[in-house]
C-alpha cells in the first residue's frame, strides 16, 4: 500500500499535513470537555455555587464543542478532496499503463478483472483514504493523548482500561485474520461474474439460438452464489465488531463505577470523596475517548482486509513492465516509402515449444500487394502482427521503408500503416467520429475525404440511406450494422488515413464474393502507390497479388505469384481447387 502511496503529489501531501493539524486540534478540543465537566461536578458539590460559575464552564464545553466539529469539517474536506484527486489521477495512471501494454501483456489479465480493478479496487482506495484520514490519524492520537490524561487517576481504574485495550485487540485481530482471505476471495470472485455477465450480453443471440439460457443461468447462479456465500461470511464476521465494541464499552463504564464505588466509600473524609467522584466522572470520560479512538480504529478494520487485497491486484496492473519498449522518437532517417521487408523472420511465442514463425522472408515494394495463404494456425496473423510491432521477433529483422519497425516511434510506425484486424471493431459514436478516428494529421477530415474512403470500401451506399448518414449513431462494438458493413467501415476508416502500408487481416471474409472484387478494384485503382498485405482465405481475393506466401505450421512452404504456385506448390494447389475449378482459376 506504501508503495502506491509514493504517487501522491506535494498538493496531496500538503493536503495530509493540514488535516494534521486539524485532527490533532480536534483532539485536544474534545479531551478538554471532560475537564470541563470535571468543574462543573466539583461547584455542584460546593455551598453557594452560582448560576454564572456553572454557565461560564458550560459555554466554554460547548464552544470547543463547536470548534471540534469546525476542525472536523476542514478535515472531512481535505480527506474527500485527496481521495477523490488521487484515485482518479490513479485511474488514468492504470489506463495508461493499459494502453501501452502489448498483446502478450493483456493476456496476463481478463478484461473483466481489467475492469473490475479501474473501477471496484480504486473505489475501495478511495473509500478507504477517505476515512482512514481521518480516522487513521485520530484514533493513535486520541488514544494515547487520552492515556496520559487518566494514567495518574488511579492504578485500578488504568488497570480495567488496559485490560479492555487487550480484549479490544484481540477480537480486531482474530476478526481481521479471518475476513482478510475472504475478502481476497472476494475480488476474484467478482471478476468471474462481470466475466460471466460479459459473456452471456456478447454472446446472447447465440445463447437463445442454443436454447442455451437454463445453462447460462446456471452458470451465473453459481457465480453469484459464490460471490454472496463469501460476502456474507465476511460480513458475519465484521458484524460481531460492533457488539463486541458495545460489550467492551460497556462493561470499561461499569467497571470505573464499580472501582469507583469501592474506592469512594474506602474514603475517610468529605473532601477526599469529592475528589475521588470527580475523578471517576473525568476518567470515565477519557476511558470512553480510549475505546472511542479504538472503536474508530475499527472502521479501518472493516475497510482494511479490503483494501488490502484492492491495492495489490491495482499494484499488479501498475508493476507490469511492458515487454516491447516503443522509442519516444524514430533513431534514423527514412529514405524509402511504402516499403516491407521480412528478413529471416522467426517468432515463437511465450513458452511456446515451437515457432509460430519460421524463417520468413520477402520484399514489398511501394504499390505491391503481398498476400499470406495457409491452414487455420499456420502463422498467417502472427506474421502480420509483428509489423505493427503487436509482438517483437524473436529473431530477425522487420523493416519498413529500410528502418527496423524496433527503431521506430510509436507515432511515426503507427501512422505509416493503416490495420484492419480479423475481427472488425467499431466505437460507439457516429461514422463520422469511426472513420476519422486516429488521423495522422490530427486535423479533421472534409466530407469529400470520408466518402472518398467509403467509396473505396463499397460502404458509400447503406451510409447515404442513414437519415443522417455520416452523423448516424454507431453503437457499442457497431451492433446495429452487419458483419459485412461493419468489416466495410473499418477498411474506410484505414484508407482514410492514406497510409504507406495497409494491412488486411483477413478482413475480406465477410463480404460476397462481388462486393470482394469490386472492393479490390477500387483499392487497385485509388490507392496504387499504397503497399497492401493481404491474410485470406479466398483464393479469389489474392490471385492478383504480385507475391503470395504459402505458410503451412509457421513455415513457408511456397512463395510467388498465383500462377507460379498453382503450377508447382502442391499446399497453395490443394487450397485453389478446393475453392473454385480449373476453368475458374486460370481466368
Amino acid at each position: 500500500m506504501f508503495k502506491l502511496f509514493k504517487r501522491l503529489n506535494r498538493k496531496e501531501y500538503a493536503m495530509i499535513g493540514t488535516s494534521l493539524i486539524f485532527i490533532i486540534l480536534q483532539v485536544w478540543l474534545e479531551l478538554e470537555i471532560p475537564s470541563y465537566m470535571s468543574t462543573i461536578t466539583e461547584k455542584l458539590e460546593q455551598q453557594g455555587t452560582t448560576i454564572n460559575q456553572i454557565l461560564q464552564p458550560g459555554m466554554m464545553m460547548i464552544l470547543f464543542s463547536i470548534l471540534s466539529a469546525i476542525a472536523s469539517i476542514i478535515v472531512g474536506y481535505f480527506a474527500a478532496h485527496v481521495a477523490a484527486g488521487f484515485t482518479a489521477r490513479l485511474r488514468k495512471d492504470v489506463f495508461n499503463q493499459v494502453m501501452d501494454y502489448s498483446t502478450q501483456d493483456i493476456k496476463k489479465f481478463s478484461v473483466s478483472s481489467l475492469l473490475t480493478r479501474s473501477t471496484n479496487d480504486l473505489t475501495q482506495l478511495q473509500q478507504f483514504i477517505a476515512m482512514g484520514l481521518q480516522v487513521i490519524i485520530k484514533a493513535p492520537i486520541t488514544a494515547v493523548w487520552a492515556i496520559t490524561k487518566i494514567a495518574n487517576k488511579g492504578w485500578q481504574w488504568t488497570t480495567a482500561t488496559a485490560v479492555a485495550v487487550v480484549i479490544l485487540i484481540v477480537m480486531l485481530t482474530f476478526i481481521l485474520l479471518m475476513v482478510q482471505p475472504k475478502f481476497k476471495m472476494v475480488q476474484s470472485l467478482t471478476d468471474r461474474l462481470n466475466l460471466v455477465t460479459r459473456e452471456n450480453l456478447s454472446g446472447i443471440r447465440v445463447v437463445h439460438a442454443y436454447n442455451a439460457e437454463d445453462y447460462q443461468n446456471n452458470k451465473f447462479d453459481k457465480a453469484n452464489k459464490d460471490l454472496t456465500d463469501t460476502n456474507l461470511f465476511a460480513n458475519r464476521v465484521l458484524a460481531l465488531m460492533n457488539p463486541g465494541m458495545s460489550f467492551i464499552s460497556s462493561a470499561l463504564t461499569l467497571a470505573v463505577y464499580a472501582i469507583g464505588a469501592v474506592i469512594i466509600n474506602q474514603a475517610t473524609t468529605g473532601t477526599a470523596r469529592l475528589t475521588l467522584f470527580s475523578n471517576m466522572i473525568v476518567f470515565s470520560s477519557y476511558a470512553m475517548q480510549v475505546i472511542l479512538g479504538f472503536l474508530l480504529l475499527s472502521i479501518i478494520f472493516i475497510l482494511l482486509p479490503r483494501v488490502t487485497v484492492s491495492v495489490s491486484r491495482i499494484n499488479e496492473v501498475l508493476d507490469v513492465n511492458p515487454s516491447i519498449k516503443m522509442k519516444t522518437e524514430t533513431l534514423k532517417k527514412v529514405d524509402e516509402e511504402g516499403t516491407l521487408e521480412f528478413k529471416n523472420v522467426d517468432f515463437r511465442y511465450p513458452g511456446a515449444e515451437a515457432d509460430a514463425v519460421h524463417n520468413l522472408s520477402f520484399k514489398a515494394k511501394q504499390g505491391q500487394t503481398i498476400a499470406f495463404i495457409g491452414s487455420t494456425g499456420s502463422g498467417k496473423s502472427t506474421a502480420m502482427n509483428l509489423i505493427p510491432r503487436l509482438y517483437d521477433t524473436t529473431k530477425g529483422e522487420v523493416l519498413v521503408d529500410g528502418i527496423d519497425v524496433r527503431n521506430y516511434s510509436t507515432s511515426d510506425l503507427n501512422n505509416k500503416l493503416g490495420y484492419i484486424p480479423q475481427k472488425a471493431v467499431l466505437f460507439s459514436g457516429s461514422i463520422r467520429s469511426n472513420i476519422d478516428f486516429g488521423s495522422t494529421d490530427n486535423s479533421e477530415k472534409s466530407d469529400k475525404d470520408l466518402y472518398q474512403a467509403l467509396d473505396v470500401a463499397q460502404s458509400r451506399d447503406f451510409v447515404e440511406q442513414k437519415d443522417q448518414q455520416l452523423d448516424s449513431k454507431v453503437a457499442q462494438h457497431g451492433d446495429n450494422f452487419s458483419g459485412g458493413q461493419k468489416q466495410r467501415l473499418a477498411i474506410a476508416r484505414a484508407i482514410a488515413r492514406k497510409p504507406e502500408i495497409l494491412l488486411f487481416d483477413d478482413s475480406f471474409s465477410a463480404l460476397d464474393y462481388e462486393t470482394d472484387k469490386k472492393l479490390r478494384t477500387a483499392l487497385k485503382e485509388n490507392a496504387e502507390k499504397t503497399t497492401k498485405v493481404i491474410i485470406a482465405q479466398r483464393i479469389s481475393t489474392i490471385m492478383d497479388a504480385d507475391q503470395i506466401i504459402v505458410l503451412d505450421n509457421g513455415k513457408v512452404v511456397g512463395q510467388g505469384t498465383h500462377t507460379e504456385l498453382l503450377k508447382n506448390n502442391e499446399v497453395y494447389q490443394e487450397i485453389a481447387y478446393s475453392q473454385l475449378s480449373k476453368e475458374e482459376l486460370a481466368e
